[in-house]
């Protein structure tokens, strides 16, 4: 298969920190790469590196010739006084292509990304309308290969489907850095993380998210079982040397050589082994009996004559999960300031359990002050030592707890990553006992790892948990019930995600079908617009298209190669699928479009 890109040797370093070092990988033509790793491994700096908008120490990318990288940082880059309509243009100005046709790709965006208002300056969106505009903007760029950045952070999950169904039938490459598990099953075919723990730098296997947490786990068990048996022999080795054998035959100068090649191979495991520490992460409950600790009655709350939901009712206990989703704007946050006592509901009641402790996990970190040092940030009371479940644990201690370096502690908050100030927080909660814990959108900058433990400690902790997240894989693993909001209908409560996706999906099909049944009183007012005409004179070349494109298809999955092998005929019978459905839906479109043409007309 073509090779897109190789890395060769390649080495980067910031100060003292080694990113990675002689890491070479093959990147494949339509390959569909999710990258992942901890925080600080390096997953940003190689993109950019790919991007070619920094240099590597060392080693090279080789590129094929006229590939058109295209990089999404995980900060939307945006002009401020330009209209979403402008930067969409302005995207595609770096495409050789005509009028007519960038007319046609900012058309097709703004439909699909469904912007409202094109005329809307920029600066007045929303983190999660900005997010969706930046991706859109990179897509307008008829990317090559598209090299994304936590693209899901600050969607909701109507965002994170969007994207999805863009990632699956996308005809182009794409490298994806998330930490949102279910949305790399859903559109990654290979998995790759980068690591000081593998022996490579990296560990890579073709195969979907599922599988990778597999394969991962077993070589690095196997890893972890070769250190203790080399040690064991190193063990023996080391007892014959102290012996004092004198290297007087060839047979001994041969074990002793062979035992510092041990020694050297030892070390290296161990070092790997080390570097697959993770955050250490245990709430602490106050061990009250209360078996109720909260109850809500028919709460209700409307902001600026806007009803974000009504009527909901509930109670949770020691050692119960509530998850709370919904569209951004629904009232996911207003929700949980409701039960933290910072807001009242506009009607019903909420009775909270006596003296209750209430921890808070915010998602912009505003209790934090950005000119504390990480040090004072992570001991507030002041002093060298931190009293954790009252035992005295010594400040640099308790910072490799979190993974911080003894070096970092100086650092003042502001110069910190995304997730290291979510480990601030999550350090400073597990300082102070609690009987409900509120995370709001804890997921956003924390790596992979510190997720999984993050769920280990939420289910281990005996109190209370509201959790508010778009993350389907780890709302499923820790939820007992998901209250969904939704501003075009009632507030609902569903055991897990698949149930959220089937409401969902019936009440939008439901819609389709009062939709599909205009009114005999307007249906000769519909109006055919220029924007009609337009799409009504090209549907049929994009219809012959679409058609080629499935033949294509269907000859392809004939081929005895793609037969004998299981992932690609997986994945190109997936394509086909798509691609048919795509042609009946420009038929559906086609039929429509004359309907309309014929009622304007009449």
């Amino acid at each position: 298969m073509t090779h897109i890109f190789s890395l060769k040797n390649v080495s980067k370093t910031y100060g003292d920190d080694t990113l990675f070092q002689d890491l070479s990988f093959d990147f494949k033509l339509n390959e569909q790469l999710g990258l992942i790793g901890m925080n600080g491994s390096g997953k940003s700096t190689l993109l950019k590196l790919i991007a070619n908008e920094t240099q590597p120490d060392t080693g090279e990318l080789i590129s094929k010739k006229g590939v058109r990288f295209i990089y999404l940082p995980q900060e939307d880059i945006l002009n401020a006084n330009q209209t979403i309509e402008q930067i969409l243009y302005n995207s595609t100005k770096a495409v050789s292509m005509d009028d007519k046709e960038c007319h046609k790709i900012v058309q097709k965006s703004l439909g699909e990304g469904k912007f409202e208002d094109p005329g809307t300056l920029s600066k007045n969106l929303s983190g999660g309308w900005k997010k969706k505009l930046a991706i859109s903007k990179a897509l307008c760029s008829q990317p090559d290969v598209l090299l994304l950045d936590e693209p899901t952070n600050h969607l909701d999950i109507n965002g994170v489907l969007w994207l999805e169904k863009i990632l699956k039938n996308a005809k182009f490459s794409f490298i994806v850095i998330s930490h949102d598990r279910t949305f790399l099953e859903n559109i990654c075919l290979n998995i790759m993380e980068i690591g000081k723990y593998y022996p490579d730098g990296y560990f890579k296997i073709q195969g979907q998210y599922k599988k990778f947490d597999k394969e991962r786990h077993k070589f690095l068990s196997a890893q972890q079982k070769k250190q203790a048996s080399l040690s064991s022999k190193m063990r023996r080795e080391d007892e014959w040397l102290k012996q004092g054998a004198k290297a007087r035959t060839t047979k001994a100068k041969y074990r002793i050589e062979q035992a510092q090649k041990l020694k050297i191979e030892l070390h290296a495991l161990k070092t790997r082994n080390k570097n697959t520490a993770t955050v250490g992460i245990d709430f602490h409950a106050t061990g009250r009996q209360t078996k109720k600790l909260l109850r809500a009655y028919h709460i209700k709350k409307t902001i600026e004559n806007k009803k974000l939901f009504s009527d909901i009712t509930f109670e949770i206990g020691p050692g119960f999960c509530l998850g709370v989703v919904g569209e951004n704007g629904s009232g996911k946050s207003t929700f949980l300031s409701i039960l933290e006592k910072k807001i009242p509901p506009d009607d019903g009641k909420i009775d909270w359990a006596p003296d209750l402790r209430i921890a808070v996990f915010d998602q912009n970190r505003s209790k934090l002050d950005p000119e504390l040092t990480l040090k004072q940030a992570l001991n507030p009371s002041g002093g060298d030592s931190v009293l954790y479940r009252d035992r005295s644990i010594h400040v640099v201690s308790w910072a490799k707890r979190f993974l911080f370096m003894p070096d970092q502690l100086e650092m003042p908050v502001k110069r910190l990553s995304g997730g290291e100030k979510a480990r601030i927080v999550i350090a400073n909660i597990m300082l102070t006992p609690c009987d409900i814990i509120l995370f709001d959108e804890p997921t956003n900058d924390l790596d992979i790892l510190s997720l999984q433990v993050l769920e280990d400690s939420i289910h281990q902790f005996p109190g209370a948990v509201v959790i508010v997240s778009h993350d389907r894989y780890l709302m499923d693993k820790v939820c007992h019930k998901i209250l969904y909001l939704d501003p075009k209908n009632d507030a609902k409560f569903f055991k897990n995600f698949d149930q959220i996706m089937t409401y969902r999906h019936s009440f939008v099909e439901k819609i389709k079908k009062i939709k599909k049944k205009p009114s005999s009183k307007n249906k000769s007012s519909i109006a055919f617009s220029y924007k009609d005409k337009y799409e009504l004179d090209h549907i049929e070349e994009k219809i012959l298209s679409s058609e080629n494109d499935v033949d294509k298809l269907s000859a392809k999955i004939q081929n005895p190669d793609i037969i004998n092998h299981s992932e690609k005929m997986k994945h190109y019978c997936i394509l086909l699928k798509q691609s048919q459905e795509h042609v009946h839906s420009l038929y559906e479109r086609w039929e429509y479009l004359e309907q309309k043409k014929t009622s304007s007309e009449k």
